[in-house]
């Protein structure tokens, strides 16, 4: 039984009570078996024949992208036989759960793009997570919250359950505090319609009847509001993409993979250290001791397609500067009369106007990026760098200058920018059997751009079609003092202007539990899912209103001293906006031996996040495979439809 019934101020709210409330008593009738019996994970493409396990003949493959996606792929081909290639264009590997070096009060950390959660119905990754043998780089959270700055509403929180759909909305309803908040009426047609959608979950009729509008229109007219202040807005924005500019489809899919179809519960998992040293470290070892070539710092410069095939590519290696040509979008945000600004978030450009000349904004010291100040040099706000307004180092913590760059050609809001005074480099090209493009989003649109010869124009037009979310922005600060804290260790925040959750990381992971136990401190992170880029043009802006709203969350920190604080601040995440389904890519495309994997492929079956990318370079694999005559990997997730199909 869950612990939902175990909580004593709860006791004189029946399950009978609830189902009267709530309305959904007959639903629950005709489901009863649900409350005893667990859903089973669904099995998607089994092979049922008996095929070969192992390649018995030489086949390469190129993977272009070393996140979840790309190492998921190389990890499965070269478990099978295949001689692997894998190229990242990073000095680390790991994409969006990639960690690195930093010097923080005086000692030397790993820090990631954020807290991510491991949910059980994560099938796909968990199964590798068990064939590497890593389970107990993982620890229960046990439960989470989500806090509301409306103090209308207390906070929620969510315990481990196995009550499947309906039970699991009676078990919600039952421990929340702000069970008459949630404002749903279903002898309304409105709220009942709503309520049918959510739970009668069928994909491509979701697709069909909600792709066309955004979440934000859709919940403008008698959508139950508590229902969406207290559920609908924190979560779909945990989706990293905001409600005025995702898909109402994308949603139902995202809510049917993490609630309503989801017969596992809500708690999570974290990783006991850095996500790099607990999982992308050990799939890195695995593709390796099975042959697997890796090869960071990987550019690739051009990709020659032969007869609607791709044929080779080349890559080089060396200097971090872009020694191949690309094109960057004006920025609109940032207004300035001097200098025109490209580009968003960590990957901006500054071209004083009439120059041909342009100067990388993201500080030569750990990434931020720099803002021109009134005195007319460039201002790290992360560190306190300084740079001269031709991009020389003034003052440190950055020890080099800001990286320089030629414009070679414009075209209405783009330029096209390419590296000033080029090093030396190692230029390789390389061919292969199959090739697997599993890069975010803008990494997939460069390579199209380098592709040289006859290509499929579908393709290629799918690939630009793609969209990029919002930016997102971790901020994680050290204090000199801890602080009591009655929620979750990882807490979702809703109402406030920037930040979406908070991680305590020193009571998660070891390192920063390790030294908060030897110098009494504290490490606390703020995330801000989707923010919008008018309303923090800077980075600056960034930190003041993370800082301030910390504070606000955290009274007690106001008296502590501030040792550090790092930004980490991106917009390479997958948009999902309206209309945008029917043409997203799929795994298998035109171009006979080139697959796509990331969370940017359309799925045929319900997932998300990590999930989602996971399974979308499972399943490039697996196309591989059963080109090869192989046996497929068998590929799991939740029932990929709802009870109550209407």
């Amino acid at each position: 039984m869950s612990k939902l019934f175990n909580l004593p101020e709860l006791s004189t709210i029946s399950r009978r009570t609830l189902l009267k409330v709530f309305g959904i008593g007959a639903i629950a009738g005709v489901t009863g078996y649900s409350r005893f019996s667990k859903p089973k994970p669904t099995i998607f493409q089994k092979d049922t024949l008996n095929l070969p396990h192992l390649l018995n003949q030489e086949k390469t493959v190129v993977v272009v992208g070393g996140g979840l996606a790309g190492l998921a792929c190389a990890y499965e081909l070269s478990q099978r036989g295949f001689a692997v290639t894998l190229l990242e264009k990073s000095p680390q590997l790991g994409g969006k759960i990639a960690s690195w070096q930093i010097e923080a009060a005086g000692e030397t950390f790993m820090m990631e793009h954020g807290f991510h959660g491991f949910f059980p119905q994560y099938y796909n990754l968990k199964s590798i997570v068990t064939e590497l043998g890593i389970n107990n780089n993982f620890k229960s959270l046990n439960f989470y919250s989500v806090v509301y700055r409306n103090s209308q509403y207390q906070p929620e929180i969510f315990y481990p359950s196995s009550s499947a759909f309906p039970w699991n909305i009676i078990d919600l309803a039952i421990a929340s505090p702000n069970r008459f908040k949630w404002g749903i009426n279903l002898t309304k047609l409105k709220h009942l319609q709503v309520f049918q959608a959510i739970t009668g979950f069928q994909r491509e009729k979701n697709f069909r009847r909600f792709d066309q509008i955004s979440v934000a229109d859709w919940v403008e007219t008698e959508f139950p509001q508590g229902l969406y202040d207290l559920y609908f807005l924190p979560f779909a924005k945990s989706s990293l993409n905001a409600p005025d500019a995702m898909s109402v489809g994308e949603l139902m899919q995202f809510f049917h993979f993490y609630f309503f179809g989801n017969p596992e519960g809500l708690a999570f998992n974290g990783t006991k250290d850095d996500m790099g040293t607990s999982l992308v470290q050990p799939m890195v070892k695995a593709i390796q001791n099975n042959g697997g070539k890796i090869i960071t710092g990987a550019n690739v410069s051009e990709i020659s397609a032969v007869e609607g095939k791709i044929d080779r590519l080349k890559y080089y290696i060396g200097s971090n500067k872009n020694h191949v040509p690309f094109w960057v979008k004006q920025n609109s945000i940032i207004d300035s009369e001097k200098i025109n600004y490209f580009g968003a978030a960590d990957e901006m450009f500054a071209i004083a106007s009439g120059s041909k000349e342009a100067i990388s904004l993201t500080c030569t010291h750990q990434g931020c990026t720099v803002k021109m100040a009134a005195d007319g040099k460039f201002h790290c706000p992360c560190h306190g760098a300084v740079f001269a307004a031709d991009g020389k180092v003034l003052k440190g913590p950055a020890q080099r200058n800001l990286p320089q760059y030629q414009v070679s050609q414009k075209q209405d809001d783009q330029v096209q920018l390419v590296a000033a005074n080029q090093e030396s480099t190692l230029l390789e090209t390389i061919q292969a059997d199959y090739y697997v493009f599993a890069t975010d989003v803008p990494g997939v649109q460069q390579l199209f751009n380098r592709v040289n010869g006859d290509i499929d124009q579908k393709v290629r037009s799918q690939v630009e079609d793609l969209s990029i979310a919002d930016p997102f922005a971790v901020c994680r600060f050290w204090f000199d003092r801890d602080f009591v804290w009655e929620q979750s260790n990882f807490t979702s925040l809703s109402g406030y202007q920037l930040t979406d959750s908070i991680t305590l990381y020193h009571r998660i992971q070891s390192q920063f539990v390790d030294w908060a136990q030897r110098t009494g401190g504290s490490v606390v992170e703020l995330h801000a899912y989707c923010y919008k880029e008018k309303e923090f043009p800077h980075q600056e802006a960034l930190l003041t209103t993370f800082a301030n709203e910390l504070y606000e969350i955290v009274p007690e920190l106001k008296q502590a001293n501030l040792l550090h604080r790092e930004l980490v601040n991106q917009k390479n995440f997958s948009g999902y906006p309206p209309n945008s389904y029917a043409e997203r890519p799929e795994t298998s495309t035109c171009i006979s031996n080139l697959m796509f994997a990331g969370d940017w492929v359309k799925m045929p079956f319900p997932c998300g996040l990590m999930e989602r990318a996971v399974s979308s370079g499972l399943l490039a694999a697996n196309e591989i495979l059963h080109r090869e005559g192989l046996q497929r990997r068998s590929l799991l997730s939740v029932n990929p439809e709802g009870l109550l199909q209407i």
